[in-house]
């Protein structure tokens, strides 16, 4: 009889310790346990492709003043007419653009919030190009009159580019919307010019020689960089939805500057699939 008691007890003891420990659950029949329903796990590598459209915007800085300065340097026109800093009538352009590439990150999650670091890497056909003139006609110390005219000519063409950032997002259930920002590298071919005519007639008490008046001077300078790297910053939104296993769709839309002797900004909205490993 004692044994019995001492087993009763023990039992009664042990289920009392269990149920100390387990939470309150719902005794309606169908209810989940707060707390205990299924949350994708977005930590870890992940990789995929991607696709979409783009707008370029291009700003041209000034007339080329740099390498009209450098093709006028120790001249009577540059040093008298100040033919450098002329504001040539450039032009801001834009274009459009088919855009595709591919992505590859990695994810650490604390409960919903999701931080990560990413590589993405869009082909495309992004830039512009722009010309500017301006003639003036002055009388100069040398006692002639010269008609000038400064030409200038920039273009920009970027085709790949690639950007590292960091991204935080919050997790509902499977859609993950995201905000990032970082660094963004392009490969560009920029090609500028510079060219000034000058047009010498007699002035009162000139005396230059005739055979040296009538005649169109001048030159041409040309500055040319193929594949040439250039910098600048990235920002944008997103979102990753899961669909089955490690595969989920993105949505993006990303900004990009590059800040170079040709100012780009690029807006680009692209749609990927990627998979979480």
């Amino acid at each position: 009889m004692r044994k019995f008691l001492l087993l009763a007890l023990m039992l009664g003891a042990a289920h009392s310790a269990q149920a100390a420990d387990m939470p309150d659950l719902p005794v309606l029949r169908g209810a989940i346990p707060e707390g205990l329903t299924s949350q994708v796990n977005w930590q870890g590598f992940y990789i995929g492709a991607q696709a979409g459209y783009g707008s370029s915007d291009t700003k041209f800085k000034g007339s080329n003043s740099d390498m009209t300065a450098s093709l006028l340097a120790n001249t009577l026109v540059g040093n008298e007419m100040s033919v450098a800093s002329w504001p040539l009538s450039f032009t801001n352009q834009s274009g459009h653009s088919e855009a595709y590439g591919g992505f590859v990150g990695y994810n650490s999650q604390w409960d919903d919030v999701v931080i990560g670091l990413e590589m993405s890497y869009v082909h495309g056909k992004f830039g512009g190009a722009s010309s500017g003139a301006m003639s003036r006609y002055s009388l100069l110390s040398d006692n002639n009159y010269h008609s000038v005219t400064s030409r200038a000519s920039s273009s920009i063409s970027i085709s790949d580019v690639g950007t590292f950032r960091a991204r935080a997002g919050y997790a509902f259930g499977n859609f993950l919307p995201y905000a990032f920002g970082g660094l963004a590298l392009g490969q560009a071919d920029i090609v500028r010019t510079a060219s000034v005519s000058d047009f010498v007639t007699a002035g009162p008490g000139s005396t230059t020689p005739a055979n040296l008046l009538g005649r169109q001077l001048g030159g041409t300078i040309e500055d040319g960089k193929y594949s040439h790297l250039i910098y600048g910053y990235t920002a944008g939104l997103g979102f990753d939805m899961a669909i089955v296993g490690g595969l989920f769709l993105r949505g993006e839309w990303e900004y990009i500057r590059f800040t170079s002797q040709v100012d780009t900004s690029i807006n680009t909205v692209r749609a990927g699939l990627g998979y979480k490993f």
